[in-house]
């Protein structure tokens, strides 16, 4: 979401809003003709993001659009000479729009933006300022931002009784991280995702807080784990994947110490990938 975020802030962010295209009417969690109205002819200043939420700021009246891709959108931008993706890896690009395109944002330099959603989860809103801030407010403490501090890190998960990779995707407590990377922090950290949070030690916890950062940097310098056919603004893929040491290498022996093999259970209703041997 992030390195999507970067990309398309140097497409459309100026670009004259000149059609919006609603397919699918529940993926548009505001009054669909108020939704249109806003948007034509509008513009879009700002792209913030917090957690997996991408908040657009909008030119005209004072409004943001939140989107959010949820389990399998999509968000693909279509220049004259490009085609850049980011979220859900499936299905594949193929022809746009498709089945999958609920709504399609036209620019007025040529360019397309596409909302596709395989299982509909994901959705757009127009909010204001005011239930923006409340929207923010919800999200926990967020790794490279100024408030994720070792003390605040603490406050945070203290007493907590359910397990580190639950805690780590609860979005309240501690904002952005996803199944992937909540697996590559738990191996870095050399720490069991299905701890309960409450029995660690103070060093195990200091390194929970450390990795939430490193890999959160790492997966940004690399562009994102890309699995299928996505490319950047640039044209690249995301190439994090060939970086990662646990996920989805079940049965494939350990990285770290050459000597365990990776195992894969369920925790946090995730499927979750470990280290016998590494992890405690």
């Amino acid at each position: 979401m992030e390195t999507i975020r970067r990309d398309l802030e140097h497409k459309i962010i100026g670009q004259r809003i000149t059609d919006v295209d609603v397919r699918k009417k529940k993926i548009v969690r505001s009054k669909i003709n108020i939704f249109r109205q806003r948007l034509r002819g509008n513009s879009f200043t700002k792209i913030e993001r917090r957690g997996k939420l991408l908040i657009w700021q909008l030119k005209k009246h004072g409004q943001y659009l939140l989107l959010h891709l949820k389990m399998t959108g999509q968000l693909i931008y279509r220049g004259k000479n490009e085609v850049i993706a980011g979220g859900h890896s499936w299905p594949r690009l193929g022809q746009l729009p498709n089945q999958y395109s609920h709504v399609i944002f036209s620019f007025a330099g040529g360019g397309q933006l596409f909302f596709n959603d395989l299982r509909q989860f994901g959705y757009l809103r127009l909010v204001d300022e005011k239930e923006r801030q409340k929207i923010i407010a919800r999200f926990g403490i967020e790794p490279l931002t100024r408030d994720f501090t070792w003390a605040k890190f603490q406050q945070a998960v203290r007493g907590k009784r359910l397990n580190v990779k639950a805690v780590l995707l609860d979005q309240k407590v501690i904002a952005g991280i996803g199944n992937i990377y909540a697996d590559e922090i738990c191996f870095r950290a050399s720490v069991k995702p299905n701890r309960a949070v409450n029995k660690l030690l103070t060093g195990e916890l200091r390194k929970i807080f450390n990795s939430c950062s490193v890999i959160i940097r790492q997966a940004i310098k690399y562009r994102g784990t890309t699995f299928n056919d996505y490319v950047d603004a640039a044209g690249r893929q995301g190439n994090f994947a060939g970086h990662l040491k646990v996920y989805q290498r079940a049965g494939k022996k350990c990285r770290r110490c050459r000597r365990g093999v990776i195992r894969r259970i369920k925790v946090a209703g995730r499927g979750t990938h470990y280290c016998p041997r590494c992890q405690r």
